[in-house]
C-alpha cells in the first residue's frame, strides 16, 4: 500500500486470514502486493471455502493453508469452543431457563456438534436439522432426532411447505452451518411466538435478517437482543441475539483462550510452513506450478495436540 506521493507504507509478506475477508480484498483492490506475499494461513469454514472457490476459477495467485481442517483446530475451537459458548451467550442474552425447551439445531459439522452438545447439557430438547448424510448420520448416532423444517424436506419457498408442527413447537433456533438463508423467511414467519433466534456460524445471512428488517418492527432490549415483532399489536414476537451476527462474540466473550491457543498455534505453524517456502522468490513458472490450497500437514498437527497435553498435564 501507498500514499499518494509514492511512499510505501505497508510490505507484507504474508497473509493470516479469518473468514477470507483480506484474501479477497488484496486480490481484488491492491494485486501488486501479491508480488511479495509467500501464501496465505486461513482460520475458518468459511474462508477455506471462498479459497477453494477462488482456486477453482484461477483467482488464487498464493498458496494457502486450510488451518480451519487441521484436527486440532476443527475439533477444539468448532467443537469444543462452540459447546463452552454458544448456552453462555444464550443465557446471557435471555436469562431464560433452558431446561425442558425445544431447540433446533441448523447444521451437524463440527460447529453443530458443539452447539448440539451446548444445549442438550442445559437440558433441552435438541433436534437437528442437517443435509448432509454423513453428519445427519452422527446425529443420528449421537441421539438426535434428525428432522427437517420442510414438509418431506423440500422446500417450495413458501408457507406451505413448512413444517409447522416443528416450527410451532420450537423454542429456539440455532444457525451452524456457514451457508446463507438457511433460516428463511417462511422459517421466520411460522416460528412459535416468542422463540429465540440466533446464529454461530461465520457471517449475518444464514439467518433471513435482511427479510425481517423490512417486514417486522424491530426494539432493542437491550444491546445485540431486539424483540422483532411479526404483530405488534398481539405481541406476536421473535427474540434475535447480536442481529444474526455471531451470537457467541455479541452476547458473550467467545472461546476460552484454552481453547483458542490450539487455533492459534496452528496459525503460527501455517506461517512458517509458508514462509519456509518462499513461494514470492520463485520464478513466475514455478509459482504457477506451486499454488495450493491444502489442510496444516499432519505432523505440525499432532505437534499442537501433543503442546496441548502437556497443557492439561497428560503424559
Amino acid at each position: 500500500l501507498s500514499e499518494k506521493d509514492g511512499s510505501k507504507v505497508w510490505d507484507a509478506n504474508m497473509i493470516l486470514d479469518d473468514g477470507g475477508d483480506l484474501t479477497e480484498m488484496v486480490h481484488n483492490k491492491y494485486p501488486a502486493l501479491l508480488n511479495d506475499i509467500h501464501g496465505i494461513s486461513e482460520e475458518t469454514t468459511t474462508g477455506v471455502h471462498r479459497l477453494l472457490e477462488m482456486m477453482t476459477k484461477g483467482e488464487l495467485k498464493v498458496p494457502a493453508i486450510n488451518v480451519n481442517d487441521a484436527v486440532t483446530k476443527s475439533k477444539n475451537d468448532n467443537k469444543y469452543g462452540c459447546r463452552h459458548s454458544l448456552n453462555d451467550a444464550i443465557k446471557r442474552g435471555t436469562d431464560h431457563l433452558l431446561s425442558g425447551k425445544k431447540a433446533l439445531v441448523i447444521g451437524y459439522g463440527d460447529v453443530g456438534k458443539g452447539s448440539a452438545a451446548s444445549l442438550r447439557q442445559e437440558g433441552m430438547i435438541v433436534k437437528v436439522t442437517e443435509v448432509d448424510p454423513i453428519c445427519a448420520m452422527q446425529a443420528c448416532m449421537d441421539g438426535f432426532e434428525v428432522v427437517s423444517p420442510y414438509l418431506d424436506g423440500v422446500n417450495t419457498g413458501s408457507v406451505e411447505g413448512i413444517n409447522k408442527l416443528l416450527m410451532e413447537t420450537t423454542d429456539l433456533i440455532v444457525t451452524t452451518t456457514g451457508n446463507v438463508n438457511v433460516c428463511d423467511a417462511s422459517m421466520l414467519k411460522t416460528l412459535k411466538n416468542g422463540a429465540i433466534v440466533c446464529n454461530i456460524g461465520h457471517f449475518d445471512n444464514e439467518i433471513d435478517t435482511a427479510y425481517m428488517r423490512e417486514n417486522w418492527e424491530w426494539d432493542e432490549i437491550k444491546p445485540q437482543v431486539h424483540k422483532v415483532y411479526r404483530d405488534k399489536g398481539a405481541d406476536d414476537h421473535l427474540i434475535l441475539l447480536s442481529e444474526g451476527r455471531l451470537v457467541n462474540l455479541g452476547n458473550a466473550t467467545g472461546h476460552p483462550s484454552r481453547i483458542m491457543d490450539g487455533s492459534f498455534a496452528n496459525q503460527v505453524l501455517a506461517q512458517i510452513y509458508l514462509y519456509e517456502r518462499k513461494f514470492a522468490n520463485l520464478m513466475e513458472a514455478e509459482k504457477k506450478e506451486s499454488i495450493y490450497v491444502k489442510v496444516l500437514p499432519k505432523k505440525l498437527d499432532e505437534e499442537v495436540a501433543k503442546d496441548m497435553v502437556e497443557g492439561f498435564g497428560g503424559v
